[in-house]
């Protein structure tokens, strides 16, 4: 190949003191130092809380416990030219059950991963079986270090044998030595000098090691025992000094210490290797059978040392053919008689050290890294390069569901509309809520087609209009909340709570297939409302009442059509506001729109096309706004700011198969990072809606693919590919958190569900026809991107 091929290594990594740290920085440089055909950089692995001041391969970092970063790693990535991903795992590495936050990343990625198996369960429990089979799957290679570990691949977990590979845990590479050079560069005593090295834990097994030396020492009295290491960094945050004290302490009541010397330093590689080819005994006295890799015996064994060791796995396999000897586990005599028969028998050690030697020679850094490179192209040559993550989605139906309002339904009773759930059960101490009334006056009238539908639907747009004129106060503004008991909590609702109930009222004048009674009743309450409305200063508050008072406005509904029935409430409005003045309110929509407009042009710059400098919560609903105040008007600054504005969601939300929403943890401000949770359902309605608007204004049918692809969010198109859309029951969960999705069903989701669902509705055969001629969705997000606001409004100005 003549391109370099660039590897991402992810993994812990130097100056992080820990054995697959020092495996990572290892392999990447027996890969990038000896291949110049291959660029290697790192996404570092930190424990909460660290900092390291890593070297310069290291491009991204992932805090193990937060789940985010493993999203924001997947998206770093899938943006990089990075052509291969080999992956270090062991299961505590990673957060979640079994280590699982990792497939956070490795599902939203379209790279071939190459997984370095540091551990592999012969008899695992359920989260570490789910664990080793999602990397199966994910992995275009496996990599482990030992024969044994293919056996248990491929039988407790039925991987592919062709997707295994076999690779020596590396080990650098030094002639075969004499121990009493490095000794004396040291300043090491001991005849012998017997070896244990590595982070200390109690699973090490040292007293075994302990307790058989005082019949050793007694026939040999310069046998020195060096325990080299730091104490593992979990066991000291968790235990603090508690296990080297106690091995100290049997050190004492043992006699041992003349002969026992304890170094509580983690070193550096060279050093480490020092202290190995000074020694004459390295001694493994592991406790756990299921451990399938240790580079402690690599390195013992590439370096020619005599070795004793339990039989773990790994040890019966590397020190089979008499390259070393193994002792059961806790058997201490078995200890003692093994170091007096290397002790008593030279020319027999020495055989069993070069038989080590020469097996290590396969192992060297030189060798794997070989390995490793004909592994990458392998698996580059072999890989589907289709991108993977667009087939992830192929659980989506080929047609919009039908409407199913049983679970609004549920939520309703004779009063309103209860907010909130405990799973799908009404939560009645949340109480009732004008915003929710509101909307779902707006989702209920646009299902109005006919004098059928509006009987069908009478009891529950009645119920909800008797809500909202009982909520509405004196001044015209509106309470929102008001308790199960039936009592407003507020004195009056926000700027946004009168917004969202003229939406909603303006939906409902505008319905010609309900009662007139019903419609004028919406109206009366938008009169009383002027003067609240013509007072607001919150830009969403003026979206949702541009948003209804534009189909108010629309229908050209004048005060003759209802005069008599006016005439009659002439005691609950004001005599001036009992005929609707059409050019009042046409002052007031006009007036929100040019104000939309100022803060825009205030606000946005060359890379942030938006109305302030925090993308917040409702955003589509201000890009509609204006969209629909260019429909009513022609003024073509509405629809240019409203067709850059939404691009804009656009291109901060569009991953290029999904919509990633800006979460509610935080917001998303100019030059921050995006939050990726809590996703709130809303903003994917309020997203079908403005595209479907856009398409309806432009006719540009991109808008109509990408309404369909938001409104695919409630039902799977979404980063943690999950469904939040209950077929059954018509209920939607209430969002999508870090830790998975928010399972309760309020009254917000299924509304805004049920809007998008509308809007698209009337364009369901022509979404699905352009759908299936733009199918590669990649496409379209290069489009969007691509494409400046200006552009887009030259061509439509065109059209």
């Amino acid at each position: 190949m003549n391109k370099q091929l660039r590897v991402l290594f992810i993994g812990t990594y130097v100056p992080k003191e820990c054995g697959i740290a020092t495996f990572t920085s290892d392999l990447l440089n027996s890969v990038s130092e000896k291949y110049t055909d291959f660029h290697c950089e790192v996404i570092a692995l930190n424990d909460p809380s660290e900092t390291y001041n890593y070297p310069d391969e290291v491009v991204f970092q992932i805090e193990r416990d937060k789940i985010e970063d493993y999203y924001r790693a997947a998206d770093y990535i899938n943006q990089s030219d990075a052509d291969i991903v080999c992956l270090q795992h062991e299961f505590g590495l990673f957060g979640g059950n079994g280590g699982d936050y990792i497939f956070a990343l490795l599902s939203g990625i379209d790279k071939p991963v190459i997984t370095t198996l540091h551990t592999v369960i012969r008899e695992p429990e359920l989260e570490y079986r789910v664990s080793t089979e999602k990397l199966i799957k994910y992995s275009e290679k496996l990599v482990v270090m030992s024969q044994t570990a293919v056996n248990m691949l491929k039988d407790v977990y039925e991987a592919p044998e062709d997707k295994i590979e076999v690779i020596f845990h590396g080990l650098p590479d030094y002639p075969f030595n004499d121990c009493d050079k490095y000794k004396k560069v040291l300043n090491l005593k001991g005849s012998p000098l017997v070896l244990a090295f590595g982070l200390l834990s109690p699973n090490k097994g040292i007293e075994s090691m302990l307790e058989a030396l005082p019949d050793v020492i007694s026939q040999y009295p310069d046998l020195v025992y060096l325990i080299l290491g730091a104490t593992h960094p979990m066991v000291k945050k968790k235990h603090g000094e508690v296990y080297r004290q106690d091995l100290k302490n049997k050190v004492s009541e043992l006699g041992l210490e003349d002969n026992v010397i304890f170094h509580d330093k983690f070193v550096e590689k060279e050093e480490l290797c020092n202290y190995i080819l000074a020694s004459d005994i390295y001694a493994s006295p592991y406790l756990s059978r299921e451990q399938i890799v240790s580079g402690a015996l690599t390195y013992a064994i590439g370096m020619g040392k005599a070795i004793v060791s339990t039989p773990y796995w790994y040890a019966q396999e590397m020190l089979s053919e008499n390259r070393g000897l193994l002792v059961d586990f806790r058997d201490t005599e078995g200890f003692k008689k093994s170091l007096l028969y290397l002790i008593e028998n030279p020319e027999e050690c020495d055989i069993m050290r070069k038989k080590a030697y020469d097996f290590g020679r396969k192992m060297t850094w030189e060798n794997v890294g070989k390995e490793y490179t004909a592994v990458f192209h392998k698996a580059l040559n072999n890989y589907n390069t289709y991108p993977k993550i667009q087939n992830r989605f192929n659980f989506l139906p080929n047609q919009l569901p039908e409407v199913k309002l049983d679970h609004l339904k549920l939520l309703t009773d004779d009063v309103g509309i209860i907010q909130h759930t405990d799973f799908s059960v009404p939560a009645l101490r949340y109480g009732y809520s004008t915003d929710d009334v509101a909307r779902a006056l707006v989702a209920l009238t646009q299902l109005i087609n006919s004098e059928e539908k509006a009987e069908e639907f009478w009891k529950l747009i009645t119920t909800y209009m008797s809500f909202l004129e009982h909520a509405q106060t004196d001044t015209g503004h509106f309470h929102n909340f008001m308790s199960y008991r039936g009592e407003f909590l507020d004195e009056k609702g926000s700027e946004d709570t009168l917004g969202r109930a003229i939406y909603g009222l303006g939906h409902v004048v505008s319905c010609s297939y309900l009662s007139k009674n019903i419609r004028t009743l919406a109206h009366t309450l938008i009169s009383k409302s002027r003067p609240e409305m013509e007072n607001l200063s919150h830009p969403r508050a003026k979206a949702y009442t541009m948003c209804g008072l534009y189909e108010m406005l629309r229908t050209g509904i004048d005060a003759d059509e209802f005069g008599s029935i006016f005439d009659s409430r002439r005691d609950a409005v004001k005599s001036g506001d009992s005929l609707m003045e059409k050019d009042a309110f046409e002052s007031i929509f006009v007036s929100h729109a040019d104000s939309l407009v100022d803060l825009y042009e205030t606000n946005h710059k060359e890379d942030w096309n938006w109305f302030g400098p925090t993308v917040t919560y409702s955003n589509a609903k201000l890009s509609e706004s204006l969209l629909l105040a260019y429909n009513y008007t022609k003024d073509k600054t509405y629809r240019k700011i409203g067709l850059a504005t939404l691009d804009f969601l656009t291109e901060i939300q569009w991953r290029g198969d999904f919509f990633d929403l800006v979460g509610n943890h935080g917001w998303y401000s100019y030059n921050g990072k995006k939050p990726l949770f809590d996703q709130q359902p809303i903003e994917a309605g309020y997203l079908t809606q403005a595209y479907v608007s856009a398409y309806d204004i432009v006719h540009d049918k991109r808008y109509l693919v990408l309404a369909k692809y938001s409104f695919e969010y409630f039902l799977g198109r979404n980063r943690l590919q999950t469904v939040m859309y209950d077929y059954s029951t018509g209920a939607v969960c209430d969002g999508l958190n870090s830790d998975g999705m928010n399972c309760n069903q309020g009254a917000e989701p299924v509304i805004c569900y049920l809007m998008a669902l509308n809007s698209l509705n009337k364009h369901e055969n022509e979404a699905f026809s352009t759908l299936l001629q733009s199918r590669v969705s990649a496409e379209i997000s290069a489009e969007v991107s691509a494409e400046v606001s200006d552009e887009i409004s030259e061509v439509t100005l065109q059209k």
